[in-house]
């Protein structure tokens, strides 16, 4: 028989890949799933480009693909479902670079010219075994999350933001829904409008790494999840309360590595006592990080009165083996020019905004829109 690769050789490859998949345990179902998916994405981009008899294209294969595989397979595998995969493989075929994938994939290639295959139960049978084996395997390997974390990711347009989101999402151990929520909050933009050049660039390829006090800082702090009605003001009582109330959202917007400790932290001096709002401690900074909430416009005396706690921290409370300890003031409004005037440049302490509703993600584009066109040209040069 002649090598073909045609429509019936399509959905078979589907059939088996599925089949393998379900019979497998090598790493968690979410993880044989994602690699299935983006095998049925291979098919299909493959099919379409280079299918024997590929009389229809875009949406008219994928109807016809759809009717064939839920007949034989059941549910799961919907037009949209399909085109989702196909867009999956086009978004992470650079794995394809990959030396070890690209020669295992090209011993079940699905190209008519291939030398690996001469029939269609070849075809088949080493699908089957390189599925189970090296495919599987190696592609487990580049994935680190669920079908439904990917789905997300899927949305975001910039390469390098949602690489960002990935190398995050795996990193923090992020549910779907926490991935979101980062992902609605601009997270990479709020990070990245506060960065140089280089460090966004970090940003991208590793994700978020903590190596100096100032990693820790987002600017603005989005406390949307306290859920608190929109209102001209709340005191700092209120805040604070509503802040506890949700500690663990709380944390997971701080960033990682950070553990609670107090809350109205006591200390003493020359008989009078002073209080630091909200105690943490980074574990992978090794560090005390203080943080005060203030209702309003940030003052000086603000940055002076954290300096005092920094102090305090540093000569009565960290050990000698422990990290300078760092000060964020979280204002509801701040003046950069004033923060810049009043501390050193040396200060661990940070002044940062705090709102309690998601930001303008047009806003946020525009200004990383520019930011990216700065970056495209540099590389350029």
């Amino acid at each position: 028989m002649d090598e073909v690769f045609d429509f019936s050789s399509l959905v078979a490859l589907c059939r088996e890949t599925h089949t393998t998949m379900q019979q497998r345990a090598a790493r968690s179902v979410n993880i044989e799933l994602v690699v299935r998916n983006w095998l049925f994405g291979w098919y299909i981009v493959e099919y379409q480009q280079n299918g024997a008899d590929r009389a229809e294209y875009g949406e008219a294969v994928l109807k016809k693909l759809s009717r064939e595989l839920t007949t034989g397979l059941g549910r799961g595998f919907s037009v949209d479902s399909l085109e989702l995969m196909r867009r999956f493989f086009t978004v992470y075929q650079g794995f394809v670079a990959d030396e070890r994938i690209s020669e295992t994939l090209s011993r079940i290639s699905l190209l008519p010219n291939s030398e690996a295959v001469s029939r269609k139960s070849d075809i088949r049978q080493t699908l089957s075994a390189e599925s189970a084996g090296g495919i599987l395997e190696l592609l487990a390997n580049q994935f680190q999350l669920s079908w439904s974390h990917y789905v997300s990711l899927l949305t975001i347009e910039r390469p390098e933001e949602r690489r960002f989101y990935e190398i995050e999402a795996a990193a923090n151990g992020w549910s779907v829904r926490e991935l979101e929520r980062q992902i609605g909050s601009s997270l990479f933009e709020r990070l990245a409008l506060s960065r140089n050049k280089e460090e966004i660039r970090t940003l991208s390829k590793e994700g978020l790494v903590l190596e100096k006090a100032a990693d820790l800082i987002k600017d603005p702090l989005v406390l949307e999840f306290l859920e608190l009605e929109q209102r001209a003001s709340y005191s700092e009582d209120e805040l604070e309360e509503a802040i506890i109330d949700k500690l663990e959202q709380f944390l997971l917007e701080l960033g990682k590595g950070f553990l609670f400790e107090a809350r109205q932290k006591r200390f003493t001096f020359d008989n009078d006592h002073f209080y630091v709002d909200l105690v943490f401690y980074n574990r992978l900074l090794r560090c005390y990080v203080l943080l005060d909430l203030k209702r309003d416009k940030l003052t000086h005396k603000d940055l002076g009165q954290m300096q005092m706690y920094v102090n305090h921290f540093d000569r009565h409370v960290k050990t000698e083996d422990e990290q300078p300890t760092i000060g964020i003031v979280l204002c509801h409004r701040k003046n950069d020019a004033l923060v810049e005037l009043t501390l050193p440049k040396d200060a661990n302490i940070f002044a940062s905004k705090y709102q309690l509703y998601l930001p303008s993600k047009e806003e946020l584009k525009k200004q990383m829109q520019l930011i990216t066109e700065e970056l495209e040209r540099d590389t350029k040069r």
